[in-house]
C-alpha cells in the first residue's frame, strides 16, 4: 500500500486512493466543487489544488492517485494562491446574486468564497449570461450561476441511468442542458438539487419560500414506499416546506425518490381536520365526543365475529398495535394489514423480508426479478441494483412484462410457467443461478396479489432452495414490499386470527351483511363501492377513498405529524418523528384508539406513547431493535400447487399517485400528467 506524507504526517492508504481522499482520511479539509464520493471523478473545478514536492505546478488532488513517497503540502503559500486564483476565475462570470438566490445560506460556492475569495474583483468585462432550461416541474434552473462541475450530468448518467443531461459548447460557450428541451424523466432526478454546489439547480416547488435558518429541522423516515429512506423534514410554523435526504449508508445512502421529496404540498390539501358523521347521506361536522360515542354504540351492538378492520399502507406500528389490542378486547379476529390482498405468509419472518438487505445487493452476482418493477416500486433499490451492475460481474433477468429499469435486463418470460420451469433448474438461467456465488431473487408484491399468490410464494421459495440461494452465510430470497406499514403489521400479527377473514373475505362479508362494522385505519386503496349496509369507520388524514365511503370519519395525523415506528422491507425498525402538529382537531392515531377504547368501556392498558411502546416492544421485540436487521430463521411458507399461466401484473400504474398524500399533491399531479399520461413515449419498453 502506498505511503505518503501530508503536511508532515505520514499515512498509508489503499491502492487507488486519491490524494484528496488521503487528506480527508487525516481530517484535512480540501475545498472542492466537482468531486463527489459517489460519482466518477471529473477534475473540472480545480478548487482542490495542493502542492506536491518537486512537481512543477499544483496538482488536482481529486484526480491524482496517491503514490508511494509523495510529499503533499495542503496549506503552503503556493497551494493557497492557486485556490485563490481558481476562486477568482469562478467568480468572473458568476452573477453574485446571493440575496435573491434560493441556495443562499447553504451554498458551497458562498461558503468557500468566504475562505478563498477576495473582497473585490479585478475583472470589469461583462459577465456572460446563459438562458435558463426547462427541466420539468421539479427542478428550477438559473444556468448563469452554473460553474460546470458536471455533478448533475454524472448523477443522472451513472446513478439514475437516464443520460438526459450533457454539456454542449466549449470554454465560455459551454452550457449544461438536455440537448432537446424536455423534462427530466427519472424518479430520482430531484437529487441533483442537493448535488449542485451553486444556485444553478434548485427546487421549483420550494422556490422563494424560506431561508434555511428559518426552518425547524426534524429527522424522520419516508413512508411513500417500503424502503424506509432516511429524511429530514424542514418546517416553518405549522407547515412543512421541504423534505431532504439524510445519510444512511445501509438504506438510501444519500438519495431519495422524487415522490418522497416533492409531495409536501399534498400534506396541506384535502386534509381531515375535524370529525364527521354521515347524516341523510352526507358527511357533516361533529364533536369528538359525539363521533366516538356513535362508533362505540355501533361496535357494542355488533358481535365480535361481525367486526373487521383493515390497516392501510402508511400506518405506524403503534397505531396498528393499539387497534389490534382494541379488536382483541372485542373478540374480533377479522383484521388484515395486506390491503392489496398479497398472499404473504406471516408464519415465517424470512418469507416476507428482503433478506439480502438493500446494502447486501452489492454482494450479489446474479439477480432474478419475479413480477417486480423496482424502478416504480422502490426507486432507491433500483438505483442500488444499477450501482451493482456498474461494478461488473452482475447479471439480471426478469419474469414479467417488459420494462425499462435503467440497466440491462434479460427477459425470461411473462408468467407462472416460466417461474415453474426455472424452479426446476431448466434453461441457461437455471444453471447460472445454481452456479452463482451469491444469487438473489426479488419477488414483487404484484405477483403475490393474485388468486394463486400462495402458490407463487411457495414456488419462489422452492426456487431459492433448489438453486442455492439460501445458505448459512447468505439468503438471496427477497420480498420487495411497497407499503411502509406491511412488515410491522406482519411482525405483530395484524392478520386474520382463528375464524377470521382476510381483506377479500372482509369485503365479501360487507356485501353479504356478515360484517356489520368495518374499521379502516388509513386504508384508501380498497374498492368500497359495494359494502352494503356495513357501518364504516374511517380513521385517517386525507379525504380520500376511505373517507368518501365512511359513516364516521376520525381525523388522524400524517407521518410527518406524529412519532411512530416503521419497519422497512428488509425488517429494519426505524423511528419517524413529528415535524409539525396535526391540523385543526386531528389527533395522533394511537390516542384516538385509546379514547375510543375508553368510550367502549374497555380502556387499553396505556395512557402515553411511552407506555404503548414499552408494551409493544415487550410483545414484539423486533420492533424495539431500532436500525438493526436481525437474521430471520428460514422455514416453510406458501402453499404448493399449480401456478396460472397468466402474465404477472405490476401493481403500480402511476408512480406519482400511490397514496392519499401524493394524490392530493398538485406537484405530483403535474408529474403524473407529464411523465405517465401524456408522455410522447411510453414509460415501458423492451428489456435493455
Amino acid at each position: 500500500m502506498p505511503k505518503l506524507t501530508i503536511d508532515g504526517r505520514e499515512t498509508e492508504v489503499p491502492p487507488g486512493t486519491t490524494v484528496l481522499q488521503a487528506c480527508q482520511g487525516l481530517g484535512i479539509e480540501i475545498p472542492h466543487f466537482c468531486y463527489h464520493e459517489r460519482l466518477a471523478i471529473a477534475g473540472n473545478c480545480r478548487m482542490c489544488l495542493v502542492e506536491q514536492e518537486k512537481a512543477p505546478k499544483p496538482i488536482a488532488s481529486c484526480a491524482m492517485p496517491a503514490a508511494d513517497g509523495m510529499v503533499i503540502l495542503t496549506q503552503s503559500e503556493k497551494a493557497k494562491k492557486a485556490r485563490h486564483g481558481v476562486m477568482e476565475m469562478l467568480l468572473i462570470n458568476h452573477p453574485l446574486d446571493c440575496p435573491i438566490c434560493d441556495q443562499g445560506g447553504e451554498c458551497d460556492l458562498q461558503d468557500q468564497a468566504m475562505a478563498y475569495g477576495f473582497d473585490r474583483g479585478r475583472y470589469h468585462e461583462n459577465k456572460r449570461a446563459v438562458s435558463d432550461k426547462n427541466f420539468g416541474p421539479l427542478v428550477a434552473t438559473n444556468m448563469t450561476r452554473c460553474i460546470h462541475c458536471t455533478r448533475c450530468i454524472r448523477f443522472l448518467t451513472e446513478v439514475a441511468g437516464v443520460a438526459e443531461l450533457g454539456a454542449t459548447g466549449r470554454g465560455e460557450n459551454m452550457e449544461i442542458g438536455t440537448y432537446i428541451e424536455r423534462a427530466l424523466g427519472s424518479e430520482i432526478s430531484g437529487n441533483i438539487i442537493d448535488l449542485c454546489p451553486v444556485g444553478a439547480l434548485t427546487s421549483k416547488p420550494y422556490a422563494f419560500n424560506a431561508r434555511p435558518w428559518e426552518l425547524r429541522k426534524t429527522e424522520s423516515v419516508d413512508v411513500t414506499d417500503a424502503v424506509g429512506s432516511n429524511i429530514r423534514i424542514d418546517a416553518r410554523g405549522a407547515q412543512i416546506l421541504r423534505i431532504l435526504p439524510r445519510l444512511n449508508e445501509a438504506v438510501n445512502e444519500e438519495w431519495i425518490s422524487d415522490k418522497a421529496r416533492f409531495l409536501t404540498d399534498g400534506l396541506i390539501r384535502r386534509r381531515l381536520d375535524r370529525p364527521y358523521i354521515r347524516r341523510a347521506g352526507r358527511l357533516v361536522e361533529a364533536e369528538w365526543r359525539e363521533a366516538l360515542d356513535l362508533v362505540a354504540d355501533r361496535v357494542r351492538a355488533a358481535p365480535g365475529e361481525r367486526i373487521a378492520a383493515i390497516a392501510g399502507d402508511l400506518c405506524d406500528a403503534e397505531s396498528m398495535y393499539a387497534l389490534k389490542g382494541l379488536l382483541g378486547s372485542l373478540g374480533a379476529t377479522s383484521l388484515d394489514c395486506r390491503q392489496d390482498g398479497a398472499q404473504l405468509d406471516p408464519t415465517c419472518r424470512a418469507g416476507y423480508l428482503f433478506n439480502t438487505t438493500v446494502a447486501g445487493i452489492e454482494q450479489a452476482d446474479a439477480c432474478l426479478l419475479i413480477g417486480s418493477n423496482p424502478r416504480w416500486e422502490a426507486p432507491i433499490v433500483n438505483a442500488r441494483l444499477r450501482k451493482r451492475f456498474l461494478m461488473g460481474g452482475f447479471r439480471i433477468a426478469a419474469i414479467g412484462p417488459a420494462l425499462d429499469l435503467s440497466f440491462p435486463v434479460e427477459a425470461l418470460g411473462a408468467g407462472g410457467q416460466t417461474l415453474t420451469e426455472l424452479g426446476q433448474g431448466r434453461g441457461e438461467w437455471g444453471e447460472r443461478l445454481k452456479g452463482a456465488r451469491a444469487p438473489m431473487l426479488i419477488l414483487g408484491s404484484g405477483a403475490l396479489a393474485r388468486p394463486d399468490g400462495r402458490q407463487v410464494l411457495a414456488a419462489a421459495r422452492a426456487l431459492a432452495e433448489n438453486l442455492g440461494m439460501v445458505r448459512e452465510d447468505w439468503n438471496g430470497f427477497n420480498i420487495l414490499h411497497r407499503a411502509a406499514a406491511r412488515v410491522a403489521g406482519l411482525d405483530m400479527g395484524f392478520v386474520p386470527g382463528p375464524g377470521g377473514r382476510d381483506v377479500a373475505g372482509i369485503l365479501d362479508g360487507c356485501r353479504s351483511g356478515d360484517v356489520e362494522v368495518l374499521y379502516l385505519l388509513g386504508a384508501d386503496e380498497l374498492d368500497l363501492a359495494d359494502t352494503g349496509s356495513t357501518f364504516v369507520v374511517y380513521q385517517g388524514h386525507h379525504g380520500d377513498g376511505g373517507a368518501a365511503r365512511a359513516d364516521v370519519v376520525l381525523p388522524g395525523s400524517a407521518y410527518t405529524e406524529k412519532d411512530g415506528t416503521y419497519v422497512n422491507t428488509e425488517g429494519r425498525a426505524q423511528l419517524g418523528r413529528r415535524g409539525v402538529f396535526p391540523p385543526g382537531e386531528a389527533r395522533e392515531d394511537w390516542a384516538i384508539l385509546r379514547a375510543l377504547s375508553a368510550a367502549l368501556g374497555k380502556p387499553l392498558p396505556f395512557d402515553s406513547l411511552r407506555e404503548l411502546r414499552q408494551q409493544m416492544r415487550a410483545a414484539h421485540p423486533t420492533l424495539g431493535e431500532i436500525d438493526t436487521v436481525a437474521k430471520a430463521a428460514w422455514g416453510p411458507f406458501g402453499v404448493t400447487g399449480p401456478i396460472a399461466a397468466e402474465p404477472f401484473a405490476y401493481p403500480i400504474a402511476d408512480f406519482y399517485k400511490t397514496d392519499p398524500i401524493s394524490r392530493a399533491s398538485p406537484t405530483m399531479s403535474e408529474c403524473s400528467g407529464l411523465f405517465v399520461h401524456a408522455a410522447s413515449e411510453p414509460r415501458t419498453g423492451t428489456h435493455g
